[in-house]
């Protein structure tokens, strides 16, 4: 699979070393021993067990000193402490990469602890490039190079084609080797990475990029941990014209760290990686199946580099089952487009009556081969879609040769692209469909599931590389401060006091709100610490006096010490703009319906930070509330160019270092013309 020495190692070896392989082919440690010699790898295995003569028939060496010559790749099965010994003797010898079995590491307490202290010490020398530890192997199926423990690999003639799948999960890469299969899906190469201690999902994929049997990519994904190489690799993929597709799980709770703000609330785990894949160029599904039965259509769908709805064409036998698919490609934001006039037209001069729905019913006439074919070249050929579906009922199991058959001369033709969905159980026109290259799907849900993600796929549009925050405590800052950190965005006039001072006379005009002016107190409303709609300097007074004698009251006698003094002012709506540097992707952008109940309302929409320009207007236009702030049913324009310069503004916090997290809600939108202006803000920064 070519690329430098560990990448060609790793998935090409021209010799492989089983270190701690079973004598009984049974058992884990056996199999790569049996799989190895069942798939015809032509290199050299060495068996490596200081116990035995020989395993399974054929010589043991009692250490890998003792090989004949240095192995390109070794696969080490033994346990924990016995698999370092072998990572350690690897690097002495000049192994180029090692994959590790053993569990035993980060999941093993203070024994783990100290495995992973030895392990980490031997990768950052940078001889030894290590796959693992808790990685079941991989294979390169064109190669023979079954160099793994997953009892999947028992199955006889193992589906050879263009799919590259990396997992997180060992058991999974035999999964979908076997779905694969019977859906007539073939393989190049599949990884299960383990731990990630070194190699990353990024770094495998990036090693078999440039295989030229290597047509696209899977990805069963359950952290974004490494998300820098995954970007790396994502973006190269997009530049060979080779698709990715990932299935993530987890719907990762962060209550304790994200409790403090609206943006971590908003900007959880799954979000994140939700926005970061889209941002990468990678196709997410949602539904296991979809993500085997998604690679046949991305290599025909183009990615675009604007959000799109897609606009898809139905084309039916059967009413019902089209039914079925058209109400799951709603659910997932998917326009399902009526034939034009001039559509109509060309499929009347075929004597196809195409009626006056958005879905073109063929009925029992749509099982005829010419019926059949004539209206996915029309559909195909029309300008008013982007993707064409085909619905087949019965005729796919019991007459395929008829509505079926269609699908298999038609798809190297020039025309959109199309996909096809069979509504009864009928592998074999499934098989005949997917061995042609078919995008063909077997039930409503993974098939909008993937034409939603082939449609909306965009082509990587990623900001320049942002480092991330250094490791530390987080402090907050006050109300005050936080408004001196921030650029490009202007506040409401404000002024601080100490609430044992004469009150001052004020700059800007009454009303006024009064707020609680300490960082321990970020959620200053339920504090009893905000009076709003003062209108006068006795109002004022009295305000003060109210926040001193909530707050203590409210929490346990906190003493307050100074407030802040807010002009109030009033727009046509409100919104929260937020920054926060993600853990594993780096900073992100939020922006969402503001004010005390931004979490209910759930509009919000994020980019990776900074932003330019031109993609905070598109998230300003993708916020639902944009309908109201632009003036729909009367309601006044709001000033939404300055709302998104105020985004970019709030974006560029991602290029000071030390800010862990900023947040401005709200911030009040005014009239079209008028700007827009903050009222309030948090911003965490890293302590000392």
């Amino acid at each position: 699979m070519g690329g430098s020495n560990w990448q060609k190692a790793l998935l090409h070896p021209d010799s492989v070393a089983l270190v701690g392989v079973s004598d009984d082919p049974a058992k884990t440690s056996g199999r790569p021993l049996k799989f190895l010699r069942a798939a015809g790898f032509a290199g050299d295995i060495f068996a490596v067990n200081p116990t035995r003569a020989t395993v399974q028939g054929e010589t043991a060496y009692a250490t890998l000193s003792d090989l004949p010559h240095v192995p390109d790749h070794a696969f080490i099965l033994t346990g924990a402490d016995r698999a370092l010994d072998a990572l350690e003797e690897c690097e002495a010898l000049g192994v180029p990469v090692a994959t590790v079995l053993a569990t035993g590491f980060a999941e093993a307490g203070a024994t783990g602890n100290a495995n992973l202290a030895r392990i980490d010490a031997l990768i950052a020398r940078g001889k030894l490039r290590v796959l693992g530890p808790s990685s079941i192997g991989l294979a390169n199926l064109r190669h023979g190079m079954t160099l793994t423990a997953n009892a999947a690999f028992a199955e006889p003639e193992l589906p050879k084609g263009g799919l590259f799948v990396a997992s997180h999960s060992g058991s999974l890469i035999g999964a979908l080797m076997s779905r694969g299969k019977r859906k007539g899906l073939g393989f190049a190469g599949l990884v299960s990475v383990g731990g990630e201690r070194d190699l990353s999902i990024g770094d495998v994929c990036m090693a078999a990029l440039d295989d030229p049997n290597v047509t696209g990519f899977l990805l069963f994904l359950e952290h974004m941990g490494h998300a820098d190489r995954l970007r790396a690799f994502a973006q190269e993929a997009a530049r060979r014209g080779k698709p990715v597709a990932a299935f993530k799980l987890g719907r990762s709770e962060e209550a304790a760290e994200l409790a403090q703000s609206h943006t971590g609330s908003l900007a959880g785990a799954d979000e994140v990686a939700d926005e970061f894949l889209r941002a990468c160029g990678i196709a997410r599904v949602t539904a296991f199946e979809a993500l085997l039965e998604v690679a046949p259509l991305l290599r025909r769908v183009a990615p675009v580099t604007t959000p799109r709805r897609g606009r898809v064409g139905v084309v039916t036998t059967t009413g019902g089952g089209a039914a079925m698919a058209v109400d799951q490609l709603a659910v997932h934001g998917v326009e399902i487009t009526a034939p034009s006039i001039e559509t109509r037209a060309r499929l009347a001069d075929l004597g196809i009556d195409a009626g006056d729905t958005r879905i073109l019913d063929l009925t029992l006439a749509g099982t005829r081969y010419d019926v059949m074919r004539g209206a996915i070249e029309v559909l195909r050929a029309a300008p008013e879609f982007d993707l064409v579906l085909v619905c087949v009922g019965s005729s796919a199991r019991f007459n395929p040769d008829l509505a079926v058959q269609p699908a298999l001369d038609l798809i190297d033709l020039p025309g959109h692209p199309f996909a096809v969905f069979l509504v009864p159980d009928a592998p074999g026109a499934v098989q005949r469909l997917a061995r042609a290259d078919v995008p063909v799907f077997e039930d409503p849900e993974t098939c909008a599931d993937a034409v939603a993600a082939a449609l909306h796929r965009l082509v990587p549009n990623l900001p320049a590389s942002v480092m991330r925050c250094a490791d530390g405590s987080a402090r907050y800052l006050d109300e005050a401060e936080a408004y001196q950190r921030l650029r490009d965005v202007p506040v409401a006039d404000w002024l601080a006091m100490d609430v044992t001072a004469p009150l001052p006379d004020l700059s800007f005009p009454y009303p006024v709100v009064a707020k609680v002016l300490d960082v321990a107190i970020l959620h200053k409303s339920d504090a009893g610490g905000v009076v709003i709609g003062i209108d006068g300097p006795d109002a004022l007074a009295q305000a003060v006096t109210e926040i001193c004698e909530n707050v203590p009251r409210e929490l346990d006698g906190r003493q307050v010490t100074r407030v802040l003094v807010q002009q109030m002012r009033k727009g046509v709506g409100e919104v929260l703009i937020g920054m926060r540097h993600d853990p594993d992707v780096g900073p992100i952008v939020v922006l969402a319906a503001g004010g005390v109940f931004t979490e209910i309302y759930r509009d919000v929409v994020m980019r990776l930070a900074p932003v330019d320009l031109d993609t905070a207007r598109h998230m300003v236009d993708s916020l639902k509330l944009t309908q109201i702030l632009d003036g729909a049913r009367g309601h006044p324009k709001g000033d939404l160019e300055a709302l998104a310069q105020a985004v970019v503004a709030v974006s560029k916090f991602a290029l000071d270092h030390d800010i862990i997290e900023a947040e401005i809600n709200p911030v009040i939108v005014l009239p079209r013309g008028h700007g827009v202006v903050a009222v309030d803000a948090l911003i965490s920064t890293r302590a000392g």
